[in-house]
């Protein structure tokens, strides 16, 4: 089958009504952002209403972001090929039934479910956004500015949905939190319907199902697997799964070396300027998001803050974000893009070092709220030049590949940071109050059974601390000192992958002049192939 590209070059390197197109997609995103982040501020009322494990809590907070990972690669690639507006507008539509699946979910598994969904919504309608915005903006200056505040505020978006979850909880129940964007995704349905243009810079290729097959399952593998490395007689079943993931990593590119018309072209993915920002933003991206998980539950089962309190505490990252959103795109057009990621990582690093060393029972709110403002700020700074490499790295009808990417750095890597992250919290956790158990004087009368229940999570201990009034104080006790223990696991593991992304960007990715040197040579090694495509396809 003959290769045909549709191309339409927007008119002074912007769309017609640029400011409502990119407020369409900038909603779009905004929906699916919020969805990913609300679940976590309801984890500890999630736990007790079902008597959750730490292990299942984490699954349901790695649902929507699973669902999104597992599948942003297959649905860009069918977004390229069928239409990216489609797969927005469909996209949005099924978030609907998605979020009163979970709100309304009879169980936990019901709830894994409806987040499951929920995400593989938001890997139709995701991606999407990035590639319109790549597509309908020329480059340069213009798609940088574009791209700056969409990540901006994508960004911002997912620390905003946990403030906007904890009002709710204040008033209503955990479900509560997952209908939040019924109402934003009805009203970006009809703005992206109305605005949005259509058929910009889509291929005609067919669509490798086999590779996007493979690609869903792999993904899930591999989070799944990590997810439950940690869960009590689950680490048989989580080393199949990531020994059965790493096969199909194998099998996946072997099939698009030999696929005439690849799901995601290695060819492009080789390149320094795609693979190292798609690394560096992956680590950032992740960082934020296991941090999020781990500091919600800190906060509520620690400091005892409320669903609200705890909701809005993360905001100082918010404003980080939005704020230095115009600071990064011009630093990217004057400094390049390796300055600027790593500007964001000698942010992001110390935030870590504030939550290590200062997060602790009697912690001031000045130290959390800093630490979420570096943090902030640091994933603006470092976010912008990597969406921007990538986007530029490739020809625009490869679009959706590059954007598939960049959100796989959000949900892959939130995915994998939060049950590593989690992991480490629950290992921290279980082995803290075990030690807990052994000193007390009590040792030799508590069961197995007890005690399994006790080291299973927080909210399993604090749920048994019901049942045994008299050691109600020393448990909880026992188990906010555990959980503190857990959490500076995770922090410090946090710590480490950010010094390891800084140490990639910096010997790495190129500086600024070669960078451009690097992109003018992709232009023009992209310019030979669509004329040998165009040749081809006219013998």
């Amino acid at each position: 089958m003959a290769r045909t590209v549709s191309v339409q070059t927007p008119k002074g390197g912007v769309p017609p009504r640029a400011g409502l197109v990119l407020s369409s997609l900038i909603l779009g995103a905004f929906v699916c952002n919020v969805n990913l982040s609300v679940a976590n501020v309801a984890l500890p009322d999630i736990g007790k209403a079902f008597n959750a494990s730490q292990t299942s809590l984490t699954l349901v907070a790695v649902g929507c972001t699973l669902g999104l990972a597992m599948s942003v690669l297959y649905f860009g690639a069918i977004g390229d090929r069928h239409g990216r507006k489609k797969m927005l507008l469909l996209g949005l539509i099924i978030t609907i039934p998605a979020a009163f699946l979970s709100a309304f979910a009879p169980n936990i598994e019901g709830l894994m479910l409806g987040r499951l969904l929920t995400g593989l919504a938001a890997g139709m309608a995701y991606p999407t956004t990035l590639a319109l915005v790549t597509a309908l903006w020329s480059e340069g200056t213009n798609r940088t500015k574009a791209i700056a505040l969409w990540q901006s505020v994508s960004g911002a978006s997912a620390v905003l949905g946990p403030a906007l979850a904890g009002l709710f909880l204040e008033h209503l129940w955990w479900g509560s939190v997952f209908l939040i964007v019924v109402p934003v995704a009805v009203v970006a349905l009809i703005m992206n319907l109305l605005f949005v243009p259509a058929g910009v810079a889509e291929s005609t290729d067919p669509v490798d199902h086999l590779g996007g097959a493979i690609s869903v399952m792999m993904i899930a593998g591999l989070v799944l697997g990590i997810g439950m490395i940690s869960a009590p007689n689950r680490l048989m079943a989580s080393l199949v799964l990531l020994a059965f993931s790493v096969i199909l990593i194998g099998l996946f590119l072997w099939r698009q070396r030999t696929a005439r018309y690849p799901l995601y072209d290695l060819n492009y993915a080789s390149r320094r300027l795609f693979w190292v920002p798609a690394v560096a933003g992956m680590v950032v991206l992740g960082s934020l998001a296991g941090a999020m998980y781990v500091g919600q539950q800190f906060l509520q089962n620690v400091l005892h803050y409320s669903t609200l309190a705890a909701g809005t505490a993360i905001l100082p990252a918010a404003i980080g974000m939005i704020s230095v959103a115009p600071h990064s795109a011009k630093l990217v057009d004057t400094k390049g893009s390796r300055f600027t990621m790593l500007l964001g990582y000698s942010l992001i690093l110390p935030a870590f070092g504030v939550m290590l060393f200062t997060w602790n029972e009697g912690v001031s709110y000045l130290f959390i709220g800093l630490a979420y403002l570096l943090m902030g700020a640091g994933v603006g700074f470092a976010l912008t030049p990597a969406a921007r490499s990538l986007t530029s790295s490739v020809p625009v009808a490869k679009v959706g590949m590059a954007s598939g990417t960049s959100d796989l750095q959000r949900d892959l890597g939130g995915s994998i940071f939060q049950a590593v992250l989690g992991t480490f919290l629950t290992l921290g956790y279980a082995a803290a109050f075990s030690k807990s158990v052994a000193a007390s004087p009590q040792a030799s009368s508590v069961s197995a059974q007890t005690q399994s229940e006790l080291t299973l999570s927080f909210s399993s201990a604090t749920k048994m601390a019901e049942q045994f009034p008299q050691y109600q104080s020393a448990i909880v006790s026992a188990a906010e000192t555990s959980f503190l223990q857990g959490a500076s696991w995770a922090y410090g593991a946090g710590a480490v992958f950010i010094f390891l992304g800084a140490v990639l960007v910096f010997f790495a990715y190129p500086t600024r002049d070669k960078a451009m040197a690097m992109f003018a040579d992709y232009q023009r090694e992209d310019a030979v192939d669509a004329s040998n495509s165009t040749a081809a396809a006219t013998v």
